[in-house]
């Protein structure tokens, strides 16, 4: 099994260029089902979860080709309505092809999804607001197995912004009868990129932005080309990092507008950061703690929380970090105790005391965030650390190894 090995301290030095959103792709990917016209996908980052996507994909009779960074599909010929436990035990954003099946087929069969094992995340919002648009759903060895008549535009009220269930309800509402209204959606900006791929098919959805996104049905698509975001995680991933190892580097090739709040804190902390057009340039900084709680965007995202407690490390002062989206995102914790790092844990709140040195250790990865986690560690470290089970990280970030070797540090993949 790979492992990643990384010599500290060091300090970066130069620029690195974001990958596309994974989190844009996914969901991009599985609306690919919705159409029988050629669709052109442009800089899919070569991640572990795209290719399972696009597995599925061609398991359900989509055509695939690649002429140079632009992927061509072509789902005119569907062959199957199953999406089997064997691919989707690997990857959550399988459950994303639930609502383009059935606005495409009017009928699914989606295995119960897999991914990081960090909490429950039930699908119970996807499957209560499917059927109050028409779908008869049934729980089966595993399996969601969905059907309908015809798929109705109506009013949905989620019960927490669920951002899953907003981009599922999207691509179910396509080709609805009617106008479907989904309120308290998520606001993320993924969900904004899914809305203007749909619209640049021929979709009708208004509301991009907003807690109330409006889907009026139609009748056909069309082809289109897109490119998704900057991936706005591995974008604060490296901008974590760099202010971790007090390093001057351009983090580039992304919206920082999507990260307007995550800068706001860092700022707070006392980060040099110059805001781009494309990106930010950092500049070595001297931190001190805060406090932070997690939560829908455009608040402070789960998905960077684990980053933060490292950076906490090298702030000055105690930092407290409240996790309020997943009850068990704290699984980081005890590798980065493994380095020396004074963490405790109560519930879903950690206390990070700062100015502890830390040395580094053999540690592992848990989950996707986690895994970011130890290596913003291991750059401040001194001397070496080897993060075994590092499948996690290629799920979720394209070259890491290669980004990170670009900026100086000493960062090398070992069997």
């Amino acid at each position: 099994m790979k492992k990643l090995k990384i010599n500290g301290p060091c300090k970066l030095s130069g620029e690195v260029s974001i990958s596309r959103a994974k989190n844009a792709y996914l969901p991009i990917l599985a609306a690919v089902l919705l159409s029988d016209k050629e669709i052109r996908l442009k800089n899919l980052p070569d991640l572990r979860d795209i290719k399972t996507m696009v597995k599925l994909l061609t398991n359900l009779g989509v055509e695939v080709r690649e002429e140079g960074n632009v992927t061509i599909f072509n789902a005119k010929n569907l062959s199957s309505h199953e999406a089997t436990y064997e691919l989707v035990k690997t990857m959550r954003a399988s459950i994303f092809v639930l609502g383009p099946l059935l606005s495409r087929l009017n009928k699914a069969k989606v295995s119960l999804p897999g991914g990081c094992a960090i909490g429950t995340r039930p699908i119970d919002i996807h499957l209560k607001n499917l059927e109050k648009m028409g779908v008869n759903i049934d729980l089966n060895s595993g399996y969601v197995e969905a059907h309908t008549d015809e798929l109705v535009g109506t009013k949905l009220a989620l019960k927490f912004p669920s951002v899953g269930a907003t981009e599922n309800l999207m691509m179910a509402a396509v080709f609805a009868n009617g106008q479907t209204v989904i309120e308290n959606a998520a606001k993320e900006p993924e969900i904004d990129d899914l809305a203007n791929f749909l619209n640049s098919m021929g979709a009708k959805v208004s509301g991009i932005g907003t807690s109330k996104i409006v889907i009026d049905g139609v009748k056909e698509l069309f082809p289109t080309e897109y490119e998704a975001i900057g991936d706005r995680i591995e974008a604060v991933t490296y901008i974590m990092a760099g202010l971790a190892s007090k390093s001057d580097i351009k983090v580039l090739n992304f919206d920082p507008l999507h990260l307007e709040f995550v800068i706001d804190k860092l700022k707070e902390m006392g980060a040099n950061i110059e805001v781009l057009s494309n990106g930010v340039h950092l500049k070595p900084s001297h931190l001190k703690s805060i406090n932070i709680e997690t939560a829908p965007y455009p608040g402070f995202p789960t998905d960077a929380q684990a980053q933060l407690v490292s950076l906490s490390l090298i702030c000055e002062g105690t930092t407290i970090v409240k996790e309020n989206i997943f009850e068990n995102r704290f699984m980081h914790v005890p590798e980065l105790v493994r380095m020396g790092a004074k963490i405790s844990v109560s519930g879903n709140t950690a206390i990070v005391e700062g100015g502890t040195p830390l040395k580094g250790a053999p540690v592992m990865c848990t989950d996707l965030r986690a895994s970011a986690a130890l290596i913003i560690a291991a750059l401040c470290a001194e001397g070496e650390t080897v993060i075994d089970r590092i499948y996690h990280l290629e799920r979720g970030y394209e070259n890491l190894s290669a980004k990170f070797e670009k900026l100086g540090a000493q960062v090398t993949i070992v069997d």
